[in-house]
């Protein structure tokens, strides 16, 4: 079968839906292929922190940026890890994208006024304005489609099927205790009873990064664009002229021969499920330790180096994030990140496999995951006490767990759990005299409101993300009531930095650094515009919308 259009983009998360929708706007022929089932990438299982400076909504907010801030903050983290016309152009059309797509499709966002880059100490860092939110999105304005739409991570939901983001989190745990968490949780609440009475699968009020990926494919079905899914890129061909223009899939074990008349981009994913490739460009040892679309697995780079592209190869080739690793009941694992909820609390240190602290833990999670790999952590341990366990909860432990949840998950060999120091040293396999040493030095300091170790709590963004109602440093408090907790975790990661070498326009490069004429590359397909480095929440979908936008307003003769 043969089908033939102006534009093939391959994969539905945001960069990919992104390109499609502004292709289409355009006035391209438009045709988006999905390799799953369900729409929406590992977009629909993010978070959906979006990093965009100077975008209108942080000035809006009356936040104080410029572009020469921006731009200085960049240069300082990245150097001469990338290519600066990479992130000049991503100064310069991430505003327009954003702009662009709140004007003509149902992608909204909202700027958060205070959120700090993740290097704070660095020149040029921003206190805020930078980073976005998608605006929660009713799922029932897809209609049937919404079944269609890929279901967040189990793990992030509450009664098997209810989103929930970081606000929400906050007014539920105040249910019993204040009048407005009481009438948030009852109004979300019944809003999820009514949606499964009506025979939604789960809750149609979506949030976080579903949200996203919910307003990006209202957006195309509203513009009637053609999407496939069950069709998984193969390969490539060039026609005569040497221009990529066709693209052959595999469609329910047949194949089907896509020619692209103004281009093809490539937007599958990376290969954060693909072990060979984990293997090859990340450091060793690696597993499938990823909280990332299951079905990412480096499709669209391969075709691409198939084509004769470069391949990238970053500070980091990975985004990294501590993982820890459950059995779900239907056998599959639940790759857990330990971005926001744990690690800057107070009573929460990591450890490496000596039973030694590593890391702020309080650092953005690609630099906490980063120091597993460095450090002698890989596995390593996160742990806290029960005063800790109670007010935070530990990973996939909610805060103030009842004995029978805490031993579902012992049982389970989820979370270890020790009545004393020389315990829990023998049950993570540590020396007990390190062990205790650690954590008297920690202590100490936790007493005294300074890590003189590590520095937890020492900058903006350590505290941001602490505990605002702890006295003194909200990041620090000593580990020293009984019992103890520690659950295994792997430098895992939310997707691969190593991609696809393209210019400012998304265009691919070869290994002599020239274009492949019709092949753009974007969101993870894409080597990092960061180098691998992580300067701030959403550096990827950031990145991801807005070289989306570029590589098709460049494939229509709009640049």
């Amino acid at each position: 079968m043969i089908k033939e259009v102006d534009l093939l983009v391959v994969g539905s998360g945001a960069a990919g839906m992104c390109a499609a929708i502004v292709a289409k706007l355009s006035g391209l022929n438009v045709l988006l292929i999905e390799k799953s089932s369900k729409i929406g990438g590992t977009t629909a299982l993010s978070g959906g922190g979006t990093w965009i400076p100077l975008n209108h909504q942080g000035i809006a907010l009356g936040v104080q940026d410029t572009l020469e801030q921006a731009e200085l903050y960049l240069d300082t983290v990245i150097g001469t890890d990338a290519p600066k016309a990479l992130r000049s152009n991503f100064l310069k059309f991430g505003p327009e994208m954003l702009k662009f797509m709140e004007q003509h499709t149902e992608v909204k966002f909202s700027g958060r006024k205070y959120s700090p880059d993740y290097l704070p100490t660095k020149r040029g860092a921003g206190t805020g304005g930078r980073a976005l939110d998608p605006l929660e999105f009713d799922g029932r304005l897809l209609g049937k489609n919404f079944e269609n739409l890929k279901n967040p991570l189990p793990e992030f939901l509450v009664f098997d099927g209810m989103m929930v983001n970081k606000m929400d989190i906050d007014l539920l745990l105040r249910a019993k205790t204040s009048a407005d968490g009481f009438f948030h949780a009852a109004k979300m609440v019944t809003r999820f009873a009514l949606d499964r009475l009506r025979g939604y699968s789960r809750g149609t009020r979506l949030v976080l990064g579903n949200a996203l990926a919910g307003r990006l494919y209202k957006s195309m079905l509203d513009l009637n664009i053609e999407i496939v899914t069950e069709t998984a890129i193969h390969s490539l061909e060039k026609n005569v002229a040497g221009r990529v223009d066709t693209a052959y899939c595999q469609q329910q074990g047949q194949t089907l021969s896509i020619i692209a008349k103004k281009g093809i981009v490539l937007a599958t994913g990376g290969f954060p499920n693909n072990l060979k490739m984990r293997q090859q460009y990340l450091p060793a040892p690696t597993g499938l330790w990823s909280a990332t679309n299951p079905h990412n697995t480096g499709d669209g780079i391969q075709a691409g180096l198939g084509m004769g592209a470069a391949m990238g190869n970053n500070v980091n080739n990975g985004f990294y994030s501590p993982i820890s690793q459950r059995k779900r009941k239907d056998g599959t694992t639940a790759n857990f990140p330990h971005l926001m909820l744990d690690r800057y609390k107070p009573g929460i240190i990591m450890l490496n496999a000596e039973g030694k602290r590593f890391v702020n833990e309080a650092n953005s999670y690609h630099d906490c995951g980063a120091a597993q790999y460095q450090s002698n952590a890989n596995p390593g341990w996160i742990i806290c006490d029960a005063a800790a366990m109670k007010k935070y909860g530990l990973g996939l432990v909610r805060p103030n767990p009842n004995q029978t949840e805490l031993g579902g998950f012992i049982q389970e060999n989820y979370l270890i759990r020790a009545n004393s120091i020389n315990e829990l040293a023998t049950q993570i396999k540590v020396k007990a005299s390190i062990l205790e040493k650690t954590l008297q030095n920690y202590n100490q300091d936790a007493v005294t409101g300074a890590d003189r170790e590590f520095g937890k709590g020492s900058n903006i963004y350590n505290t941001y993300l602490g505990d605002p109602t702890h006295a003194g440093n909200p990041c620090l408090a000593p580990v020293d009531q009984a019992p103890y907790y520690a659950i295994q975790i792997f430098p895992g990661d939310i997707g691969t930095s190593a991609g696809l070498v393209t210019d400012e326009f998304s265009r691919v490069l070869d290994h002599n650094q020239q274009v492949i004429s019709g092949l753009y590359a974007a969101g993870n397909d894409m080597n990092s515009i960061m180098g691998g480095h992580y300067p701030g929440p959403g550096i990827t979908l950031g990145p991801g919308l807005t070289f989306g936008y570029i590589a098709a307003k460049h494939a229509a003769g709009k640049l």
